[in-house]
């Protein structure tokens, strides 16, 4: 006999809307019907399955690392992780204990290692393979027990090592540095110091650039600016000028033909074309508004046939081709790219098609 639901008009509506959560995957399950040999959706949850029949990828060594607000990580292969259609669910994630909340995404092979990038402005080199592979909804492990954190730090970007390029790195007061891919290599030595945090703020996020582009930064209100990386001297430089109710979200490499996807807390998204956004001569200025939303939670620039990866507080992650997102030269608001119940996005991450 099932048992009876519980008055959950006391509980908070974080706890309310992960039970609903689960109750709806429940009901998915139990109400597959059988068409032309496929598993297709009961009417209720049609549009949030995926659109091939099970499969959005055949196995592979890329792996997707969930982690959390204080250092809880967890890698699962990425082809376990079905597309869906933009808009739908999604599925639980990273699971996390007490205050702590899923924060952070990144897609890398089981053969790469995972640079790590702290609120302190330093940075921690990690083969993935030292993480143990789990299932897509897992606990994962804690990376201070790894890794020699000091009080309060905490992870704040994931980037996989590469062989090439230069690391873009933003702070809280807006100034960027650059430094070229061998600075990150496999001598690098744990801990070390990118900038100093007490001058420049704390480090917000980081990027891959290829060194000769344009660097695109957008704030929590929807502002952006771009500039040339070459104008960024060594010791770094101011980016974007913040007001004192703003904050950096994102830093993603462009050029004139790119496409980024910007994604607001409230799960609306758009894809931004850099066509229709000029470069300012030099950084450093105010930015335009790039999107309007009310908070914007992730900036990713995104290539034909890319799938994007979106991480939510609750630690709901949906998968959805980019292409679903229909670009804009201009500023629009962006269309429904999760169903939130009592939730937000806090990072999405860019998953390209297997060669």
């Amino acid at each position: 006999m099932a048992p009876e639901r519980p008055d959950l008009s006391q509980a908070s509506p974080a706890i309310r809307a992960y039970i609903e959560e689960l109750e709806a995957e429940l009901r998915r399950y139990r109400q597959p019907r059988q068409t032309h040999g496929y598993m297709t959706p009961p009417p209720e949850t049609r549009g949030e399955e995926v659109e091939s029949p099970g499969v959005s990828e055949p196995p592979t060594t890329l792996n997707l690392v969930t982690a959390s607000a204080l250092g809880a990580i967890k890698r699962s292969p990425r082809h376990l992780y079905l597309r869906q259609r933009r808009g739908g669910m999604g599925v639980f994630d990273l699971e996390t204990r007490g205050d702590d909340t899923p924060a952070l995404l990144a897609i890398a092979d089981e053969s790469q290692s995972l640079l790590i990038f702290t609120n302190w402005a330093r940075v921690f080199r990690l083969p993935v393979s030292k993480l143990a592979e789990s299932a897509v909804h897992a606990r994962g492990e804690s990376l201070s027990e790894r890794l020699d954190f000091e009080p309060g730090e905490t992870p704040v970007c994931l980037l996989p090592a590469q062989a090439s390029g230069y690391v873009a790195l933003v702070s809280q007061s807006g100034m960027v540095r650059c430094l070229r891919h061998h600075l990150f290599g496999e001598y690098l030595k744990p801990g070390t110091v990118l900038f100093n945090p007490h001058e420049n703020g704390q480090l917000v996020t980081a990027c891959w650039s290829p060194g000769d582009g344009d660097l695109l930064l957008v704030t929590r209100a929807g502002l952006a600016i771009r500039f040339s990386e070459k104008q960024i001297p060594p010791k770094g430089e101011t980016g974007i000028r913040l007001s004192a109710d703003d904050q950096v979200a994102a830093i993603t490499p462009v050029d004139e033909d790119s496409s980024v996807f910007i994604l607001g807390a409230d799960g609306k998204g758009a894809l931004r074309l850099m066509k229709g956004f000029a470069p300012n001569k030099s950084p450093g200025g105010s930015g335009k508004l790039a999107m309007k939303a009310g908070k914007v939670a992730a900036a990713l620039t995104v290539e034909p046939g890319d799938d994007v990866f979106i991480l939510t507080r609750l630690g709901k992650l949906i998968r959805f081709h980019a292409d679903e997102v229909a670009a804009s030269e201009g500023v629009v608001q962006g269309v429904n790219c999760i169903s939130l119940r009592a939730d937000e996005v806090v990072y999405a991450a860019r998953g390209a098609p297997l060669p």
